[in-house]
This record gives structure tokens, sequence and C-alpha cells, in this order.
């Protein structure tokens, strides 16, 4: 690299961070941890009618969450307001922008006509400024807008970091308005000025932003600023291959916090998705930011696969330290109302069932049974618990409350019961899982057993 690498992110609160903002988030964050430069976190938050407090404070959170770590920022654009209108003021001065008078009615009617000629709708440029051109007489009372002056000749032509060469004629761009009639900057405006003054050496983005890069590009131009490098990623669709919605998993990042899913997983899942380092499906963040150089993205649209996010999770979760994964679900279980003990035991819990779990939330369904109580189905309960398991029950309840309690000792308790009443393993396994888990399945039942409190075992079989 030639200067030093400075991305950027720069969601808009009018919404919450979704996934594809997110994965440019991970994009721009990878990029310049790569090449050791600065990511920057923007808010672009000039659209004051829709922008909330609550959507600042979730892409924040949403950020922290995902560890994607900044190194300038929160910039917001409404607090930047003085140097828009600084930079409005001398583009005025110089001749590259002009103030234009036209009402909507005007441009409406503007618009039918060229329709009607069958052209492509576009300001026509009345209020700007040419040689020999005498401009309409300035209406009263009509706040003006103000345009740039765009090139009418050339192309603007770019080579993009995923799509390669962009070409795009002057001849389809009209003059943009960079500033509405109350004063305050537009969109395209803010984000050339943002990017020349924090000196942004790369912007990454979705492909929906292709459009606005010539325009942009143009205006940076006018500026006398050195062009960032360009990368537009593709979008990511549902796996019916439409566009990626609600009803697919296009939601908040934090719902899936909530949804039971660990950050790294989320990091390695949302990287995949557009972006590809040999057959690696499995890697940690170091290996993402020493591989991340920004080749390898993808042209095509990634297809969201929630089973495949699930797959990575899973693996994350069984290389989760046990303490680690004992914190985060005994915050789940207490949401829910369990009392969860300060000991070692759930740490261990966590090592007996995690490799059976996708998400945490389906962890801590596993782990309640050891603090709530269980209601096993009148199903189970009849196909179990039957007359032939009842007296075997009745004498492991009895040992039980006098041996020493740990798994050795609990299998060889539940040996010496089968032995006497004549039982195979499964007979009274299984009847002991519904009536102390409330269920059939569980890992090896005297490694399940131990973690409990005995008294908790006892009450459970109780009355068999």
């Amino acid at each position: 690299m030639t200067r030093r690498v400075r991305t950027r992110i720069a969601p808009s609160p009018t919404g919450f961070l979704h996934l594809g903002t997110a994965r440019t988030a991970l994009f721009s964050w990878a990029f310049a941890r790569h090449h050791g430069g600065d990511f920057i976190l923007r808010i672009e938050d000039t659209d004051v009618a829709r922008s909330t407090q609550e959507a600042v404070d979730q892409i924040i959170a949403a950020m922290n969450w995902l560890r994607l770590d900044y190194d300038e920022g929160p910039f917001y654009q409404m607090q930047r307001l003085d140097r828009y209108r600084a930079v409005i003021d001398k583009m005025l001065a110089e001749g590259t922008a002009y103030h234009c008078y036209c009402t909507p009615d005007e441009l409406d009617a503007m618009r039918e006509a060229q329709r009607a000629r069958g052209e492509k709708p576009r300001y026509d440029g009345r209020w700007r400024s040419e040689p020999g051109k005498a401009l309409p007489p300035v209406p009263a009372g009509v706040p003006p807008v103000v345009r740039f002056r765009n090139p009418v000749d050339g192309d603007v032509t770019w080579n993009d970091m995923v799509k390669g060469q962009i070409t795009i004629s002057n001849r389809e761009l009209d003059d943009l308005i960079i500033s509405r009639p109350d004063g305050t900057p537009t969109y395209n405006f803010c984000v050339v000025v943002d990017d020349w003054d924090m000196q942004i050496s790369h912007v990454i983005r979705g492909d929906d932003h292709v459009n606005n890069t010539p325009r942009q590009i143009n205006i940076l131009r006018a500026l006398g600023a050195e062009l960032p490098e360009y990368g537009h990623v593709p979008m990511i669709l549902g796996p019916d291959g439409d566009k990626l919605s609600k009803r697919h998993g296009a939601v908040s990042v934090m719902q899936y916090e909530e949804g039971g899913y660990l950050p790294d997983a989320m990091v390695n899942y949302l990287a995949r998705l557009g972006w590809s380092h040999g057959d690696d499906e499995l890697f940690d963040r170091a290996q993402l930011v020493a591989w991340f150089d920004g080749h390898h993205l993808a042209r095509s649209p990634a297809q969201w696969d929630a089973a495949k996010l699930n797959w990575v999770n899973a693996h994350v979760i069984k290389s989760t330290p046990d303490d680690a994964l004992a914190a985060l679900v005994a915050r789940m279980l207490a949401q829910r109302g369990a009392n969860v003990p300060a000991d070692d035991r759930l740490a261990r819990m966590c090592a007996l069932f995690k490799d059976r779990c996708a998400t945490l939330i389906e962890l801590a369904d596993w782990l309640g049974m050891y603090f709530v109580d269980v209601s096993p189905s009148e199903a189970d309960l009849s196909a179990h618990v039957t007359d032939v398991v009842r007296p075997a029950l009745q004498s492991l309840r009895g040992r039980l409350a006098e041996i020493d309690w740990d798994k050795g000792t609990i299998a060889a308790t539940i040996k010496e019961i089968l032995t006497a009443h004549g039982l195979k393993m499964p007979q009274l396994a299984h009847a002991l899982r519904v009536l102390v888990c409330g269920r059939t399945q569980t890992p090896s039942i005297d490694a399940v057993l131990e973690l409990f409190h005995r008294d908790v075992v006892l009450r459970r079989l109780q009355g068999v």
C-alpha cells in the first residue's frame, strides 16, 4: 500500500444493524487490521426524521458484541454540519456548485415531459449557468437547493476491488442536489466530505451503492481530494434466492445474541458470505485477519443458510472453554428464573452437554433440568416407568441416599440394581431419565446424575 489503510463503516440509525451492514463492517475491519491500518465508525444521521437514539445505541452494541473494535469514532454527521456548509460555500464560490430554484411542481412536470418523450427522467440543468446562457429570474420566496455541477463529458472509471473495472458515462449523471432548501446537506455529499476529511483509503460497501460511486468520485475530484479505492460486495440472498428478509433471518444482529449465537461464530459465518480462503470453512479472528488482504471477494451474491450458521456455532461452542460458556448460560438461566449456584458445577454441566448443542439456548434448555422442576410427559411415564421397573427404581433410590455422590459410585450402584432385579441398562436408564431429567435422551446417566444435588434426585424418585 502506498498510503495508510483507513476503512470505515457508516450505518444510518434509521434502523438496527442488520446482517448485510454487519458483514460490510467485518470486511472493512478485517482489511484494516490485515494492513495495520485504521477502522472508523461513522453514524450517518442526517435523516433526522427517521434517525433514533435507540438505533444508534443498538448499532454500537452490535459492533461491541461482534468485537469489531474501531480506532476512531463514532462520528456523527449532524455534528459536522458547519463543515459541510463551509465546503458548499467554497464550491459555490468556485463554480463547482450552484443554486437551483426549481419547485417540486416544476420538477414533476419536467420528469413527466421527459417520460412522454421516451427520455430518462432527470434534472435538465435549467439553473446551471453556461457561457451565453440566460438564467430564469430568481423567484421570490423559493428557497433554493444547491446542485453539484457534474461534468457533462467523459467517463468515470474505477477499478473495483470486487467487480473489476467499471465505467459510467457522465452523460448518465445529472446535477446532484448536495444541499436541501433548509440547508441540510444530502447523503452523497456528506459521505464525500467525510471520506475526504477522514482520509479513507478504501471503501468496502454493498453493491447497491455502485450508482452512487461515480457521483461521489466526481465531487471528490472537484474538491481536489485523493480518491479512495472502492469495493462493492454483492448482497446476501435468502435460501430461496430472493433478497434476504426477516423471514430468512434479516433481523437485528443483536437478536442473534439473544438466540444463543456466539460472536466468533457470527464473524466466522459472515466472513464466508462473499469471501473465501481456499476451502477453509472454520477459522478464528487471527486467521481471518491474516488472510483478509482484499482479494477473493466473491462477485456473485451469497446465500444465507441458517443450518450452516448453526453448524459453525456448534463448532465454536465445542471449542469455547467451559467456564466461559457457564458464565453465558448462567445469565440465560437467571432470566428464566433459575437459581444457579456459584460453583464449578455449571462449567462441568457445559462440558457434558455442549457437544449436543448448536446454540446457547439449546444448552440452557438442557441445563435447566438441574435447576427447575421437570414435568415428564404421560406418554414417557407410561412407556418407561413400568411395573417391571418400579421395584428397581425404589431400590436404587434407597441406595442413592447413602452412597458417595460421584460418577463411579453411581455407575457401580446402578449395575448392582440391574443385577439384583434382572434388568437391562436401557430399561432402568430410560426410567431414570424420564423421572429425573424429564426426557428420554441424555448423555451417560451416571455422568448426568452426578451433577445433580442428591436431594433433587431423591425427591424426583420419591413415590415411584
